[in-house]
């Protein structure tokens, strides 16, 4: 599938077949390609937390609470410290939120690539999700997504709606 292909195919899934466990060498596969983002002067201030236990998931859950969140046999949580990322001296712009996000994004796209369903989350409980996964008042998250393959219901998909080029392009 070309690049254009992919990211026109890519959707917001909220329905997964919980039963259906995602395949150890398809996890790698997109956990790579996360890997493989680009980050402010290649700082790589992210890790990437891979939430199978259904014990863990129990308590992630806890953090969104809509019941299509809780049939992914996976939640993906990518979490960085802003001392890890890199800063602009002229401002004090700290690059952090932008890494992870370009690395979440890679993640989605490849997960898309695979045949799996994703949703950009960003309305969770941080609080909740950070005593969910025990972590530090540094760690930063913003964003998480599940993971899984889509359900009937999940793969009904909204066409999507864009602005056109011309209204959000400028050319100078």
């Amino acid at each position: 599938m070309n690049f254009n292909d992919l990211v026109r195919l890519r959707s917001s899934i909220r329905g997964y077949e919980p039963a259906k466990a995602v395949e150890k060498d398809k996890l790698l596969r997109i956990l790579e390609a996360g890997r493989m983002a680009p980050s402010a002067k290649n700082n790589q201030p992210w890790t990437f937390v891979v939430i199978t236990s259904a014990e863990v998931l129990k308590e992630v859950h806890k953090a969104y609470a809509r019941d299509w969140f809780w049939q992914a046999p996976v939640v993906i949580v990518v979490k960085g410290r802003r001392e890890d990322a890199w800063e602009r001296k002229y401002d004090g712009y700290n690059a952090l939120e932008t890494d992870l996000t370009i690395a979440m994004d890679h993640i989605i796209l490849a997960a898309t690539a695979e045949g799996l369903g994703t949703c950009w989350i960003a309305a969770f409980e941080p609080e909740i999700l950070h005593k969910a996964l025990g972590l530090k008042p540094e760690e930063m998250v913003f964003a998480i997504t599940p993971l899984g393959y889509p359900s009937e219901k999940g793969l009904m998909v909204v066409p999507k709606v864009r602005k056109p080029l011309s209204s959000i392009v400028e050319w100078r």
